[in-house]
């Protein structure tokens, strides 16, 4: 059965990865993994001091470097364990019966496509922005190469009473409605429609589509169509009518959808205060 993935890495969102993650597996009734990816490259390489060394010291210098590379080494997966047990122990707490901890190690990009297959949702915590400015990186960069649902949560975590799933009538954002129409994960909440643009007929013609599908679902869903900047309406609407989740489409691979969408869904990742559901 495909899992839920969350991805731990002890920072000070990984309290919230692992309670979103617990909610999910709960909503999509589907075994939660808790992964911690000891990267390679963040950690110092080993480096090669043996030129620097002099002759009489070399061999007994370098034996304590290795020593010393194998000791870190043996640390930081202890910590890695010890950070996932704290994770599962709080996935208990949360009702999840039997949550598994698995720890990889060398790229966390290579560790999850290896298992994109068996992953059915993958939750990435967001860091604080005053610490780490570039939350485009690591995230930005573990969407553009996987291509299962991918959500974003902030340092906090509550279960969504609302979500709302801002639609364009692309393709994607079209499978987007279909799919939340036939999953678990939202049933019983209002999922509000916002599509960005002019009020024209063709527009209304497939917000219409995109609501009657929905409630054909079971959903109750305000749609709305808005003109404006789309991180703007995206934000305002938000706050104003108390959204706890959003759920936009992702990055495209064509050069010319990254051009046209990177940027705004970056943007809106960085910068939302909600988690952000994102759908390829």
């Amino acid at each position: 059965m495909p899992n839920v993935i969350a991805c731990i890495d002890g920072t000070e969102v990984s309290t919230a990865v692992s309670d979103c993650a617990a909610w999910a597996s709960l909503q999509l009734d589907a075994p939660l993994v808790l992964l911690h990816v000891l990267d390679k490259s963040e950690y110092p390489a080993q480096t090669d001091l043996s030129g620097n060394i002099g002759l009489g010291s070399r061999e007994t210098l370098l034996q304590e470097l290795a020593e010393l590379d194998e000791k870190r080494g043996k640390l930081a997966m202890e910590q890695g364990r010890l950070m996932l047990e704290s994770a599962r122990q709080r996935a208990l707490e949360d009702g999840v019966s039997e949550p598994i901890t698995h720890q990889r190690h060398g790229s966390l990009i290579d560790s999850l496509l290896a298992i994109e297959q068996d992953t059915r949702l993958l939750v990435l915590g967001k860091h604080d922005e005053k610490l780490k400015p570039h939350v485009g990186s690591r995230v930005e960069s573990v969407v553009r190469s996987l291509h299962c649902p991918i959500l974003v949560t902030t340092g906090t975590f509550k279960a969504p009473e609302s979500v709302m799933l801002a639609f364009d009538g692309s393709d994607t954002t079209r499978k987007g409605v279909e799919m939340v129409a036939r999953s678990p994960l939202f049933k019983g909440l209002p999922c509000h429609l916002l599509m960005v643009g002019n009020d024209s007929a063709s527009n209304r013609e497939q917000l219409q589509w995109a609501q009657t599908t929905l409630e054909a679902a079971g959903f109750d869903t305000p749609a709305s169509i808005v003109s404006g900047d789309i991180e703007r309406v995206l934000c305002d609407y938000r706050a104003d009518n108390g959204i706890d989740m959003l759920i936009m489409g992702a990055w495209g691979h064509s050069i010319v959808r990254r051009f046209l969408v990177g940027s705004t869904t970056t943007s809106v990742v960085r910068n939302a205060t909600v988690p952000v559901l994102l759908l390829r």
